[in-house]
């Protein structure tokens, strides 16, 4: 599959992996079916090239193309349990494709459209006219007991719409070669993204081989996928809203959630980001409701609506239901198919197969005591292909031509040529798979590159504005700068603490200062027996102790919380940050997990410079690639309030400090706040508070000053969406209350801070008057644009009997 190789690559390839493979086939059971090798040993169509390419790498090009794939799957995020806001599990992606030839992937491709027909066709009874039922072709018993049969949906789903548009069929191949099915996903059939990333991994990684490979590409199917979802919609067809459905960012897979909505290009939303009104699905955002006409959803079926199925569910929309019912939204899948996933039903399938469709079934259900076939596995530590067992979950999709059709046919559904492919025992679920693979199916010649972006079919509406922005994304922009800047802001402090703390023994000052630092710091100090105490009451030890406690996850005020939940925020805009922003989002995240409280003192000021530079990074990106819309305002907003806060609390604290250390802790003010350099350049090396407060109060061309913040924060305010109504908002009346305090200071009062306490009183005054409003400024902004759901109540109990 690559550029012909040589003979001496082939023969070495066949003499060196193959023939060790061959040799550990032959001490199995005899007779089983094997991926790579035929039943003479020899090599299978489509794998030649590919073993004698990872022959010829040798162990030192294996081990960077291993290391340049798992760096990118690090980069992508692509791990499976995102909820933990540390490290999450990532997989390793084998360097060697499953190659599926033509033969075998066409038997296999009859039997996945006949199964999607056949279970289309028995939602329509089960939900429908129950004729099965009253014919004893069901397991009557197994599907009422089932918390999956949801009376609910009886006629829920109307008749011009299929039920089943997507569906996953999870395979393995048995020792004969035959395939056999484990398992169906139909509610919320997950897997997709992550094929589409393993294939654009492999790509970039092996970028030779892949180029030139005959092989079927994914995109094309995934095209026609997203314009059977536009063809759903009842209304809007020229331009349809289409939503994803996802659980959020607790989903194991909501790295796939987020990816699949950007690379489909529609909407990811929760929730809580939507609601029905008048049978109608709506999607909150900025501008207001905006109309949805097809939700693909990524929540089990029960969870999805609150008012009509199960009543605890915080994931669904209540009133879903009665939306599709009532035609306001297209569902894709139709909710209530969880039934058709019922293991129960696999005994009964074949007679269904000929009652319904008229033909014998193709695909016969297996157990996980299925003598398996064997696939190669390229393990990396031993540098050897080993035989394994591996399942397969393939893909179904409805053709858009065929979603009003009144009869299925085979024609109607197509397969992705490929899949989600993992090691483990028959049946085994993909989470809990150390190893994935790309898999490859034959072609007869190299297909053509299918682009990510679609040529357009008619016209479109340009926007620019982001009003079509989902309050809670706005939120949690909004949240991310707040979180970023507070991260920010204490990881200088700690900077300038730990520098102290290097220089403690040099000079009394020195000492004091750092006293200081960690009451900034609100950081407890602990003597000699544990206790908690006062800084100047404990010794070095107690102090160096304290201060590396911050680089301890289980420690409160350390900088790991703080960093959750800028991760946090992160995660659940997965699809507004750009790539590169990302990737320096994982570098900041691999720096914080390589944290601990042993680093001394260097070590961990060292970690707090390269926290700043990463977040600034972060940031710069993010201003660099967003659009300058309605949700970038958001983040700006959030960053330059938390920013102008931090710093009215930092004089203010400076203010209330000891006189001990003189103008020393001015300097750490202007060194936190990384205006040491501009202050030196204009006034030298002497310290004078009137003109370190005129840089960091009034001047408006300094972008770490109160002035230059306010006036941006203004700004960005004023261009928010606003009301109806010609009278100013909360918002925006508290940041004239914050501008006329600062504006109408006295500042020839305020010059003489270092000789009168009348004008430290002042300066108190004013710190206190810019604080108030400004502190308020958040739950505002929060008032007035971002859409908080009361959350659904349990009206009635739900326990039988009551």
């Amino acid at each position: 599959m690559t550029a012909p190789v040589s003979p001496s690559v082939l023969e070495l390839g066949t003499a060196g992996l193959v023939e060790d493979y061959r040799h550990q086939l032959g001490k199995g059971q005899p007779g089983t079916f094997d991926a790579l090798l035929d039943r003479h040993g020899q090599l299978r169509p489509g794998w030649t090239s590919l073993i004698g390419a990872l022959e010829a790498l040798g162990k030192a090009g294996r081990d960077r193309q291993q290391d340049e794939i798992q760096r990118l799957l690090a980069e992508n995020g692509v791990i499976f349990n995102m909820h933990d806001n540390t490290q999450g599990r990532a997989w390793r992606l084998d360097p060697l494709p499953w190659v599926i030839d033509q033969t075998h992937w066409q038997a296999l491709e009859a039997g996945l459209t006949q199964r999607s027909r056949l279970f289309n066709a028995l939602y329509q009874d089960i939900y429908g006219a129950r004729t099965l039922f009253d014919a004893g072709m069901l397991p009557t018993q197994a599907i009422l007991a089932s918390p999956h049969f949801l009376l609910a949906c009886h006629g829920a789903k109307p008749n011009d719409r299929p039920a089943i548009n997507f569906h996953g069929v999870d395979v393995i191949q048995d020792a004969k070669g035959q395939w056999r099915v484990m398992g169906d996903r139909l509610q919320a059939p997950s897997g997709t993204g992550f094929a589409l990333e393993n294939r654009i991994l492999m790509a970039r990684a092996l970028p030779e081989m892949y180029r030139n490979a005959p092989l079927k590409r994914l995109a094309g199917f995934l095209d026609k996928y997203h314009r059977t979802l536009t063809v759903l919609a009842y209304q809007h067809r020229d331009n349809p809203k289409v939503v994803l459905l996802t659980p959020g960012p607790a989903s194991p897979r909501y790295f796939e959630h987020a990816y699949l909505a950007n690379y489909l290009n529609i909407d990811l939303a929760e929730g809580q980001d939507m609601v029905v009104r008048d049978s109608q699905l709506w999607l909150r955002t900025l501008g207001g409701l905006q109309a949805v006409d097809v939700v693909l959803r990524h929540c089990d079926d029960a969870y999805c609506d609150p008012l009509e199925l199960r009543g605890d569910s915080q994931l669904g929309v209540p009133g879903l239901l009665q939306a599709a019912r009532s035609s306001g939204v297209a569902i894709s899948n139709a909710l209530g198919v969880g039934v058709l996933e019922l293991p129960a039903l696999a005994d009964y399938l074949p007679a269904l197969c000929e009652h319904l469709l008229g033909e014998p079934l193709l695909l016969q259900a297996a157990n996980p005591q299925t003598p398996t076939a064997t696939a190669p596995v390229f393990d990396n530590p031993m540098q050897r292909l080993t035989p394994s067992t591996l399942n397969l979950r393939c893909f179904v999709s409805r053709t858009p031509g065929s979603v009003s059709a009144a009869n299925d046919h085979a024609s109607h559904y197509h397969v992705m040529p490929g899949g989600l492919a993992w090691v483990g025992a028959p049946g085994s679920p993909s989470l809990a798979s150390p190893v994935v693979k790309d898999v490859w199916i034959t072609a007869d010649t190299p297909q053509p590159h299918v682009s990510q972006l679609r040529q357009a079919r008619g016209p479109v509406v340009a926007t620019r504005d982001g009003t079509d922005l989902p309050s809670r994304v706005a939120e949690s922009l909004f949240w991310l700068g707040r979180y970023g800047e507070r991260l920010d802001a204490r990881s200088r402090l700690l900077r300038e603490a730990l520098l102290r703390l290097l220089e403690v023994d040099q000079d009394d000052i020195a000492d004091q200062l750092l006293d200081e630092l960690l009451m900034i710091l609100d950081i407890a100090t602990r003597d000699a027996d544990g206790e908690p105490s006062k800084a100047p009451r404990v010794g070095f030890i107690q102090k160096r102790d304290a201060l590396l406690a911050q680089f301890d996850d289980s420690h409160p005020q350390a900088l790991s919380p703080l960093f959750a939940q800028l991760l946090g925020n992160a995660r659940s805009i997965r699809d507004h940050l750009g790539d590169d922003s990302w990737r320096v989002l994982h570098q900041l995240r691999q720096r914080m997990n390589s944290m601990h409280p042993g680093h001394d003192a260097s070590a961990a000021r060292r970690t707090c410079e390269a926290l700043s530079a990463q977040l600034a990074a972060f940031f710069g990106l993010c201003n660099e690639t967003m659009p300058h819309h309605y949700g970038w305002r958001f983040m700006d907003i959030g960053r330059f309030l938390d920013r102008v806060l931090g710093l009215l609390s930092l004089l203010k604290l400076t203010l209330n400090a000891p006189p001990s250390p003189g103008l020393a802790l001015w300097e750490v003010v202007l060194a936190t706040t990384d205006n040491f350099t501009a202050y030196r350049r204009r006034y030298r090396s002497e310290l004078h508070p009137a003109a370190i407060l005129d840089l960091l109060l009034f001047d408006e061309t300094n972008p770490r000053s109160v002035g230059y913040m306010l006036k941006r924060l203004e700004r960005q305010i004023d261009r928010l969406p606003g009301s109806s109504s010609p009278y100013r908002n909360a918002e925006r009346r508290l940041m004239i209350q914050a501008n006329a305090a600062l504006h109408l200071a006295d500042i020839g009062r305020l010059s003489h801070l270092a000789e009168t306490p009348e004008a430290q009183v002042a300066l108190g005054q004013l710190l206190d008057a810019l604080i108030a409003p400004l502190s308020a400024l958040s739950d505002a902004i929060s008032h007035s644009h971002f859409s908080h759901v009361e959350r659904p109540r349990q009206l009635v109990s739900m326990e039988p009997g009551a």
